[in-house]
Order: C-alpha cells, then sequence, then structure tokens
C-alpha cells in the first residue's frame, strides 16, 4: 500500500456551495516530495488543511503509513496525524525566541531534553546561532527555517508546505528552495508542496499532481 493515499476526497464550506474539491484522489511513496501544482483559489491549501486536521471532507478516505486517518466513521484527531504544516506565513510566535519557538512542537519530554532536541534541529537547519533571537529579527528565508525545524520537531511522518516561498523575494527564492530541498532530503521527510508556480516544482519536488 502507498505511504499516503487519498481516494475520493470532497469538500465544500457550506451545504448549499458548490464543492471545492470534488473526488480527489492522489497517492505518495515514503521519502517523496509532491507538488500540488494549480492557480490560487483552485482548492490546494484546503487539501491540506483536510489531510492535517484542520477541516473535516464532505466524503472520502485518507490513509496515512497503513492507518487509516479518515472515513467509514474514522477521523483521527488533528494532533494525533502525526503531520506537520507549514503555513504560508510561517506562523511563528513573536514573544518566543527562535528556540522557544521550536521548543513549543515538542512535547513529552522534560525542559532540558526539549531544549536539547530544538538546538539540534535548529543545527539541522543551520539556524543555531540564532536561537536566542525574536524571529523578527530573522530573515524571511530564516523565518522559514524555524517553522520547518518546528515542524519537525514533532517528528511528523508527513510534512505539509503551503506555497512556502510566495513571501520572499526573487533573489533568495532559489536559494531557499535548494535549502527546504536538502532538509526534507537529508532528513528523509515525506512532503506535500502546494504551489502555483512552476519553478518551484522544478526546484523542490520529485513529481507533481496538477490541481484544477
Amino acid at each position: 500500500m502507498s505511504f499516503l493515499k487519498i481516494k475520493n476526497l470532497s469538500f465544500s464550506y457550506s451545504k448549499c456551495q458548490e464543492q471545492l474539491i470534488d473526488k480527489f484522489g492522489m497517492e505518495m511513496e515514503k521519502g517523496e516530495i509532491v507538488a500540488l501544482l494549480g492557480d490560487s483559489g483552485c482548492g490546494k491549501s484546503t487539501v491540506l488543511r483536510l489531510l492535517c486536521g484542520l477541516e473535516e471532507p464532505k466524503s472520502g478516505e485518507i490513509f496515512l503509513d497503513d492507518e487509516q486517518i479518515f472515513g467509514q466513521g474514522r477521523n483521527v484527531a488533528a494532533e494525533n496525524r502525526q503531520i506537520g504544516m507549514i503555513f504560508q506565513d510561517y506562523a511563528l510566535f513573536p514573544h518566543l525566541s527562535v528556540v522557544g519557538n521550536v521548543q513549543f512542537g515538542i512535547s513529552s519530554a522534560s525542559r532540558r531534553e526539549k531544549r536539547k532536541k530544538a538546538l539540534k534541529l535548529l543545527a539541522a537547519v543551520h539556524m543555531e546561532e540564532h536561537a536566542h533571537k525574536p524571529p523578527h529579527q530573522c530573515s524571511g528565508g530564516q523565518q522559514q527555517r524555524i517553522a520547518i525545524a518546528r515542524a519537525m520537531a514533532a517528528n511528523p511522518k508527513l510534512l505539509l508546505l503551503d506555497e512556502p516561498f510566495s513571501n520572499l523575494d526573487a533573489r533568495l527564492r532559489a536559494k531557499v528552495r535548494h535549502e527546504v530541498k536538502k532538509i526534507i532530503k537529508d532528513n528523509g521527510i515525506s512532503a506535500i508542496l502546494v504551489t502555483h508556480d512552476m519553478e518551484d516544482v522544478e526546484a523542490v519536488a520529485d513529481r507533481y499532481v496538477c490541481f484544477n
């Protein structure tokens, strides 16, 4: 069985609204980076929200790592799906330091163990020297790496990235694309990237699925 399998996924924001997502399906293997490519407003980001449990599908089934997480009366809670999500605006906590943001994603560990793991994750994304800064003192590319480290802190089986390069200027974009792909591949993470930019796909993804 595929690492991730989505079958006939449908969703609308209200009963009277036309379905935003209509019987969408896809599969991916462990360790792949798959891009969902399509125009803005077509529902790509909503698929990510359905996968991580922030929205509930109208119908369909989702299987992750041989476990059904949605469908046939089953709906695993978001916090138990082992899926990490990086939002378009990174959603970092301004009142916490860089290391504090990463520690926030770690559960079931002592304060000392959380800090040790957080610093190790920051080293993996080359941000350990910025550990004590507030996020707003970091560049856009650095904030993205912090967001990746925080998402990795929960040991996700699947990482979701929602238009992760759209807030970066053209000068930074190529560099950060390369860094993000290397971080994901070096850590053996499976990932889904949502984008409307074919250059993102070519730089980061192993393959893509057209989403209309």
